[in-house]
């Protein structure tokens, strides 16, 4: 009976057995499948992580670079910004500056319209004066014409500057309104010049008349005044005189007996001319010498010097010296 009871056991055992490593088979397969989706799940992760790290490091560097852009290009519009500003206010700057240049250019004028007025209002405007005017209204056609270019820069960068600047539009206008008001005033004064010249003329004409007739008489007065004090004089030995045609010999035989005389004609350049007025001696430097021409006595003087030697003839009276000849001949002696 014993032995029936294990032999009908048996098959049991087996197939428990069996079942046993299916499960088993089952248990190993499905732990291996698990641990596959595991590791499935971890390496699908890891490389989502990587694709994730990878995109944030590309949109990152996108980012980075779109950054550095715009802070260039933010860069470059301040800048340009900057230029924009500093050339505006430098503009401005000579905006004013040229505003006050012209503005002190019709001041000038002004002042030197009241000059020419006060010079003008002379009817016997003087030559200096007359020149002064003339050379103020040069100096105010130069202002003008200055005024006038810097005006036309003005205009010129404005319309450059491609808007309207209503208050520098307004300032523009002004002085442009003020300069003709200048020229319209500066033409009147040109105008009342050219009567007053006209005047003036007449006065200057009606003086030249005068002014020629006082001038020929002082050329006349003075011409004679210089024939009146003209004289000469010369001054040498016998030979030297007669050489010069001044001297002869006339009576006597060769040469003997002959009294000296002064020819009858006789060229100037053989004298030296002097003034009666200024020269008061003839030099002479001679141990003797004697007057061959008539000159009253006591009107002159034989100066020595301390060798006795004649140094000069001074003139004591010139008006009785010059009386009786205006030609003096002085004959020396070695």
């Amino acid at each position: 009976m014993k032995i029936d009871e294990n032999s009908e056991t048996n098959p049991v055992n087996e197939n428990s057995g069996t079942i046993k490593n299916e499960k088993a088979r089952i248990d190993s397969e499905k732990k291996t499948r698990d641990q596959g989706m595991k590791k499935g799940v971890v390496t699908t992760s890891i490389i989502s992580f990587i694709i994730l790290l990878v995109a944030g490091i590309i949109v990152y560097s996108l980012y980075s670079n779109e950054h550095k852009k715009l802070l260039n290009l933010m860069e470059t519009q301040k800048i340009s910004f900057t230029d924009k500003v500093t050339a505006r206010d430098s503009v401005i700057s000579e905006w004013i500056t040229t505003f006050d240049e012209i503005e002190k250019n019709i001041a000038m004028i002004k002042e030197k319209e009241k000059v020419i007025s006060i010079n003008s209002s002379n009817a016997e405007m003087s030559k200096d004066k007359k020149q002064q005017v003339l050379d103020d209204i040069k100096y105010i056609n130069t202002l003008l014409e200055q005024n006038k270019k810097k005006i036309a820069s003005l205009n010129a960068q404005l319309k450059k500057s491609g808007g309207t600047i209503k208050v520098l539009q307004t300032k523009i206008s002004e002085l442009e309104a003020t300069m003709k008001q200048n020229e319209d005033e500066i033409t009147e004064l040109k105008t009342s010049l050219v009567n007053k010249k006209f005047e003036v003329e007449q006065l200057n004409t009606q003086m030249t008349v005068m002014q020629d007739t006082i001038a020929k008489k002082d050329e006349k007065i003075s011409t004679q005044t210089y024939e009146i004090n003209k004289a000469f004089y010369a001054c040498g030995t016998y030979k030297e005189l007669k050489a010069k045609g001044l001297l002869t010999k006339e009576g006597g035989f060769i040469g003997l007996g002959k009294t000296e005389s002064l020819t009858g004609n006789f060229p100037d350049n053989s004298f030296i001319q002097i003034d009666i007025t200024q020269t008061k001696s003839i030099p002479v430097n001679s141990k003797n010498a004697k007057l061959i021409s008539e000159h009253p006595a006591g009107s002159y003087a034989l100066i020595r010097d301390k060798d006795k030697k004649i140094e000069s003839i001074e003139i004591t009276d010139p008006v009785q010296f010059w009386k009786i000849s205006k030609y003096a001949v002085v004959e020396t002696t070695k």
